[in-house]
């Protein structure tokens, strides 16, 4: 008989993408007329990144910059979260971070998805900060693909391991 087909849904984030963003952002700001004197910067703080500038709109740009150095580099800005501007002395501060994973009521919402709207004979399987989905048949697999893709997450996702 025909052996069981599998893919994985994650939500992974290439780190090394986002330090090349981080870096490009950083070598903008530096050469932009418009953030000269104004003390703007962009760096790692351990697992977030911290943006620095002069005023809360100086900081604000800033941040569009990182964001559309994020989507060249095709990272998905659904992960991506930010707080408002905070001043800290003479300086706006924004931390940054870049979330990664699926939570257990995220991979309970695509379960349920599945089993509701998905063809027949298709199994979701939470493990972890990931969710497997079996069938014997590729097909009913890749209509779950598109199932999935067609829905409007608050986080991205990805598909994995297809065997």
């Amino acid at each position: 008989m025909a052996s069981e087909s599998s893919f994985d849904i994650v939500n992974k984030v290439d780190h090394q993408e986002v330090d090349n963003a981080v870096n490009q952002a950083a070598k903008e700001i530096s050469q932009r007329f418009d953030f000269k004197n104004v003390d703007a910067g962009i760096k790692w703080s351990g697992d977030a990144i911290d943006i620095q500038a002069n005023t809360e709109e100086r900081a604000n740009a800033v941040l569009d910059v990182l964001k559309d150095k994020l989507v060249k580099r095709q990272i998905s800005l659904k992960g991506v979260e930010s707080e408002d501007p905070k001043l800290s002395g003479k300086i706006y501060k924004i931390n940054v971070t870049i979330s990664a994973g699926i939570t257990q009521e995220n991979a309970k919402k695509i379960s349920k998805l599945i089993r509701d709207e998905g063809p027949k004979g298709v199994k979701a399987q939470i493990q972890g900060e990931e969710l497997r989905v079996s069938s014997k048949s590729r097909d009913d697999l890749q209509e779950v693909q598109a199932l999935i893709k067609g829905q409007d997450y608050d986080f991205a996702v990805q598909f994995v391991n297809y065997r």
